[in-house]
């Protein structure tokens, strides 16, 4: 069993930045996969990213590559999203999660555990 807890969520101007953490607990996440979803209100979960357990290797989706970068502490058990250039678009709650299981990298039902989310507010 794995815990995940997110913070550092807000309200920011367009153009702002903002960094989410992502703290685990129960198991070290130094054999997981993991990544970070969002859902804008009445829309579906969707991916924003994921990173591989090294670290070494990240992939995005196109909607916020460039401009968003995630990256892991494997030694703090925390996971991170750093956002930069936010946009009013990218105003959602974001979720990390892991235990990636079969399955699409980019399906909210691959991945097996999840934290409650943090609020993210963009405003123009």
């Amino acid at each position: 069993q794995v815990q995940l807890v997110e913070s550092g969520g807000g309200l920011v101007q367009a153009g702002g930045s903002l960094r989410l953490s992502c703290a685990a607990s129960g198991r070290t996440i130094i054999w997981y996969v993991m990544g970070w979803f969002r859902q804008a209100p009445g829309k579906e979960r969707e991916f924003v990213g994921v990173i591989t357990q090294s670290g070494s290797t990240t992939n995005y989706a196109d909607s916020v590559k460039g401009r968003f970068t995630i990256s892991r502490d494997n030694a703090k058990n925390t996971l991170y999203l750093q956002m930069n250039s936010l946009k009013p678009e990218d105003t959602a709650v974001y979720y990390c999660a892991t235990d990636l299981r079969a399955g699409s990298i980019y399906a909210p039902t691959s991945w097996g555990y999840w934290g409650q989310g943090t609020q993210v507010t963009v405003s123009s």
